[in-house]
């Protein structure tokens, strides 16, 4: 029976660390990962917190209290199983929430194949997926503009892109990769992604030593899905990143299995991927893997790669000698399906053993954190050209809407085009485009002649006075004589 417990019995220079045992499967399978972290070896002293679901429904809708933060302040490591984040409007995500509090811009997610013990059609996958985990379209900043438009913002500034690449490169040439994958969707998001793509190559002349490529982000799922052994570290934007992480999770023979961790400057966070699945909670069958190999990051993290490698060993050992939990049992290879505690002891019982068909880790001595620096923007020539307006206007009939408008300027600014979810309806538009009740105009100075706030402040004054619904503007600028806008599509 395995009983809770909190460190190794070794008081000597045990490590402080957080643990949340979460809702769901959580606190089964972190007791699980703490009784083979102690039987391993690890020099950590545990504080424990309460976050979740509980914190939510007791009026917190941050889903965390403040000496919970306070702990992970002190300790600036967490161990964290899944946690419920209830049903309903009003409940932030805490995952979210710790990340961008805690400045944890790297997510890093290794998906192994663990083939022929762990079924896969792709017995040499072995990649590395560290995704941007503070920016792009998790922001979470989304506004209902209309009766029929929602906006969604994403955002990506120039620091966060450059930490987060020059962490994967600094991650491959830590740890003996040899080749870092860029994936982006800069064909269609020419600014944002394209910006990504662009401070990729610019960072990565400095890595002579890696190989390196881009990818189309939809082009690079699909092989990731086929062909995943092609790739090696792959360094994305946030949404990109949280979907193929749990693509070649999959791919890779079970989502079960996979660890996370989230690295920031100062703070870390260790996890399983997948979630709390209250549906099998209390029944002592959830698998503790992908806690565990999230442990095994947390260990390296701390400089406990010596406990991290014999554990890690051990837990390969496990699965080639069959002892599998019900997510990962199969007739060929499994030998028993052992539940939480029995693949636990099964793993205590092979400490100091290591694997014979699959590949033995290695980890290095000492602590492995990746250390980045990013270089600071200069300031740009910063010139204001034009002002986008956005109009909830019910008439679908573009061709009405820009009559109305072009008669109205303010000194250099006109109206220049006007476009729907995007597309150019006006001039020229094309009477199959179908429109909803959102329109962006453009006032624009000719071949971007600088203009000044005030006669913005007055052309909006105006439309307003006849009457129309202005919901947003965006200044129009150029930096450098560059414009900082993209055109309308179309245009």
């Amino acid at each position: 029976m395995i009983t809770e417990t909190a460190a190794a019995t070794d008081t000597q220079s045990r490590v402080p660390i957080t643990v949340t045992y979460g809702d769901g499967i959580g606190p089964e399978i972190m007791k699980a990962v703490l009784f083979i972290l102690e039987k391993g070896g690890a020099r950590i002293e545990v504080e424990t917190i309460e976050v979740g679901e509980k914190v939510y429904l007791s009026g917190n809708t941050s889903g965390i209290p403040n000496e919970a933060w306070e702990s992970i302040y002190r300790t600036r490591v967490l161990l964290k199983a899944p946690i419920t984040t209830p049903q309903g409007a009003g409940y932030k995500s805490l995952n979210v929430t710790m990340r961008k509090t805690l400045g944890l811009f790297a997510n890093v997610r290794p998906c192994v194949n663990y083939a022929p013990f762990v079924p896969s059609k792709h017995p040499h996958m072995d990649m590395v997926i560290i995704r941007e985990n503070e920016e792009d379209l998790y922001a979470g900043i989304e506004h209902r503009q209309t009766d029929e438009v929602i906006q969604c913002l994403k955002l990506l500034s120039r620091p966060g892109t450059e930490k987060i690449i020059r962490y994967a490169f600094e991650y491959a040439r830590t740890h003996g990769r040899r080749k870092v994958t860029c994936m982006t969707k800069d064909n269609i998001m020419k600014m944002t992604d394209g910006m990504f793509h662009q401070i990729f190559c610019e960072v990565g002349q400095a890595y002579p030593d890696i190989e390196q490529e881009h990818y189309i982000i939809d082009i690079g799922s699909a092989r990731i899905a086929d062909t995943p052994d092609r790739f090696d570290v792959i360094v994305t934007l946030n949404l990109y990143g949280d979907i193929i992480s749990d693509i070649a999770a999959q791919v890779s023979g079970s989502v079960g299995l996979a660890g996370s961790a989230n690295v920031g400057s100062h703070f870390a966070m260790f996890e399983a991927i997948h979630g709390s699945a209250p549906d099998i909670a209390g029944k002592n069958i959830a698998n503790p893997s992908g806690l565990l190999i999230g442990a095994m990051q947390m260990l390296a993290h701390i400089g406990q790669g010596d406990v991290a490698e014999v554990i890690h060993n051990a837990w390969l050992r496990t699965i080639e000698d069959g002892f599998h939990t019900a997510d990962i049992y199969n007739e060929a290879y499994s030998k028993i399906c052992v539940g939480t505690d029995g693949f636990a002891q099964a793993v205590v019982e092979r400490l100091g053993e290591r694997p014979r068909y699959l590949h033995p880790v290695t980890y290095a001595k000492g602590s492995r954190r990746v250390q980045v620096h990013f270089t600071p923007t200069a300031p740009a020539d910063k010139q204001l050209v034009g002002v986008d307006v956005f109009l909830h206007w019910s008439d679908r009939n573009a061709e009405a809407l820009g009559e109305r408008l072009k008669t109205y300027t303010q000194g250099q600014l006109s109206l220049q085009m006007i476009t729907n979810r995007g597309i150019k309806v006006w001039p020229q538009g094309h009477p199959a485009t179908f429109c909803t009740d959102h329109w962006r105009c453009r006032f624009q100075t000719p071949s971007y002649q600088p203009t000044n706030y005030s006669d913005v402040l007055q052309l909006l004054q105006t439309l307003h006075n006849h009457g129309f619904d202005i919901i947003k503007t965006e200044n129009l600028y150029t930096f450098d004589g560059q414009p900082g806008f993209s055109l309308g599509q179309g245009q």
